[in-house]
């Protein structure tokens, strides 16, 4: 359970096998989506729950039936790139965070941006590391599409999930462009 504003909420657990590996989806009694991540991630996906809510219990309910993120990750994987775009989320995470993350979902599939592009669309375009570390605390990998952001000359940049991932997942999405495959992978410690 974790405390929302004062409010009790119950996780569900559910997960989903991808070409990538497994992944957990927890949402909430709304079919919000709390965290999705790897499960080879697992510890750092109850981490940031912890961080970014007064969770209490650290044992998720498994969920009975399908939730509507699980279905569109389903749609997602099987070549439906926009099918994330309308799954609704509940963040915690400061201001700043949030609004690095609502960013996120600005970014169409089958493309990226920069962190100084990120940082600019947010209105603060000196917040280069800032936004990298917001970008890097998503608890919501893939619907909050993190993996869309590149280093400044196009380089695949950290992921939480690994480089292969983000590179899968932006090949998939028709985003690696030649200046990806040019630049070779840097940094993979955030996400």
């Amino acid at each position: 359970m974790i405390t929302d504003t004062a409010v009790d909420v119950i996780l569900f657990t559910e997960q989903l096998r991808t070409p990538l590996g497994t992944l957990v989806v927890l949402t909430d009694e709304n079919d919000r989506v709390r965290a999705v991540d790897w499960t080879d991630y697992h510890d750092r996906m109850l981490r940031l729950l912890r961080l970014h809510f007064d969770w209490r219990d650290g044992t998720p309910e498994p969920r009975a039936s399908r939730s509507a993120a699980h279905l569109a990750l389903d749609a997602y994987f099987a070549g439906d790139i926009r099918a994330l775009e309308t799954v609704p989320t509940a963040t915690a995470g400061t201001a700043f965070q949030r609004t690095v993350w609502r960013a996120l979902r600005d970014i169409p599939a089958g493309e990226t941006r920069s962190y100084g592009q990120l940082a600019a669309a947010i209105g603060q375009p000196r917040a280069v590391r800032a936004v990298g570390l917001a970008n890097g605390a998503n608890p919501v990998g893939i619907i909050v599409p993190c993996h869309r952001v590149v280093g400044a000359n196009g380089s695949l940049t950290g992921y939480g999930g690994g480089l292969e991932r983000k590179r899968w997942l932006l090949e998939f999405e028709g985003a690696v462009t030649p200046a990806l495959r040019e630049h070779p992978a840097t940094d993979d410690s955030s996400a």
